[in-house]
């Protein structure tokens, strides 16, 4: 980051009381990581779930900070050399901060939100984006609370285009940081099964994904899902608005053909690209976000084209005669049935799903934990691979049907012999997918 502030406007912008000789210092950068500290480097102790960086700051001054941002009463500076900006939260003032950044920065920005294909959109808008010009987007999953702040502070002058994914567990995470982006385009994938441990309900998802509404920048466009059940709501927005889907009422149309394909005011554009279905969905959120941010078709086509999947998303790898499907980044109902509807349509048998707990689904888990036994059933799925306490419930649904060969086992390393015995033996198709926290990609690995 390059902050470019004096101590005195620093601490003016965060609403901080400032202890220090030169308030006319400069800061360009900070860190929060007490273990990269180096000499006359900004410290800015931020506490959260597991960590608090009050606990560090004298450790961070032994190794030479001479900066710290902290909260009130929670350091007593003795030291005339070392500054200390005060706040009453520091997470309130690095957002503070992060505002005050995008707001006097001159890029474009599109945020994007939903349940599913957050990143694979961000990252297919960034490649959009990166023919017409320097283009930031939020790293991996910094799309939270922290990591939204931080990738706001990116920006630099260089950047006509950002790209920001907004995530969200409770009700008012999107509220949060969606007004510290103050996108001038704003899209929301679909609104699916996803955190219901905190959010109970799909219309308390819908609640939370569209409070990015109101924090669309004055003139700037909402994108939406239209083939989304709840999203449809969304043609009753009065502002700038483009809808795009597989239906006649989309405003950007996705074209059922085998190369992705859609229409946008009576032109039909053709990509020379193959996507599966939820993949065309993200394609086209990605194509009307970037024509609304005013880019070029040429642009849009060399963008999209340029895309390059992102790793553990329905990557697919080739060893030997077994074709991996690799989607272990994260899990939910939604995601889950469409990756065992893809393995469905795959010739390359036999068919081998090995499937971890899907995670944060509260009092729901059970039953949607069941549904993947009747999806494994209905997409034709060969051999079962089971893992984690959630997985139970459809192990004990598939243990009575015969069309499909279960293994089953709380942790993965029971049956990984019996699964690398059977890859070896007979190849084919294998989908690897769980939630996050499964580490399935780790299975690839010893098998």
């Amino acid at each position: 980051m390059k902050l470019n502030l004096t101590l005195a406007k620093l601490a003016s912008i965060v609403g901080g009381t400032l202890q220090a000789e030169h308030e006319q210092e400069k800061i360009n950068n900070f860190v929060t990581d007490s273990r990269v500290i180096s000499q006359g480097d900004a410290f800015w102790a931020l506490k959260g779930a597991t960590h608090d960086g009050h606990k560090f700051i004298e450790d961070v001054i032994a190794k030479g900070a001479k900066i710290i941002i902290a909260e009130k009463g929670r350091y007593q500076n003795s030291r005339s050399d070392i500054a200390v900006i005060e706040v009453e939260n520091t997470l309130h003032a690095l957002q503070a901060l992060a505002k005050y950044h995008r707001q006097n920065s001159t890029l474009k920005i599109a945020a994007i939100t939903g349940s599913n294909g957050k990143s694979t959109t961000k990252q297919m808008l960034k490649s959009i984006c990166q023919q017409a010009g320097e283009t930031v987007a939020n790293m991996g999953n910094f799309n939270n609370q922290f990591g939204v702040p931080f990738s706001l502070l990116e920006i630099q002058e260089k950047h006509k285009y950002g790209v920001f994914e907004l995530g969200a567990s409770h009700v008012g995470d999107i509220a949060e940081i969606a007004s510290l982006a103050l996108a001038d385009v704003a899209v929301l994938t679909n609104v699916s099964a996803a955190h219901l441990e905190f959010f109970k309900d799909l219309e308390t998802v819908y609640q939370t994904k569209t409070e990015i509404v109101p924090c669309i920048a004055p003139g700037g466009t909402l994108v939406y899902n239209i083939d989304d059940e709840l999203l449809s709501r969304l043609a009753e927005y009065k502002g700038k608005a483009i809808s795009f889907g597989f239906s006649s009422l989309a405003d950007l149309r996705i074209l059922e053909t085998e190369n992705f394909s859609f229409t946008y005011k009576d032109t039909a554009y053709v990509f020379d690209m193959k996507l599966e279905r939820h993949d065309k969905l993200n394609a086209a959120a990605a194509c009307a976000a970037a024509i609304a941010l005013g880019l070029f078709m040429d642009d849009i086509q060399k963008g999209l084209q340029a895309y390059v999947p992102m790793p553990m998303r329905m990557e697919r790898l080739k060893r030997g005669e077994t074709l991996f499907i690799l989607d272990c980044y994260n899990a939910n109902p939604a995601s889950m049935k469409n990756a065992l509807e893809i393995m469905g349509r795959e010739k390359n048998t036999p068919r081998i799903a090995v499937l971890g707990d899907m995670k944060e689904l509260g009092e729901t888990s059970k039953n949607f934990h069941r549904l993947i036994a009747r999806w494994i059933l209905d997409n034709k799925i060969d051999y079962a691979f089971l893992a984690g306490p959630e997985m139970k419930y459809a192990a004990d649904i598939l243990q009575s049907d015969t069309s499909v060969e279960l293994y089953y086992a709380a942790q993965p390393q029971q049956w990984t012999s019996q699964l690398k015995e059977l890859l070896a033996k007979r190849g084919g198709t294998c989908l690897l997918k769980a939630s996050r926290s499964m580490n399935f990609e780790k299975i690839l690995k010893e098998i």
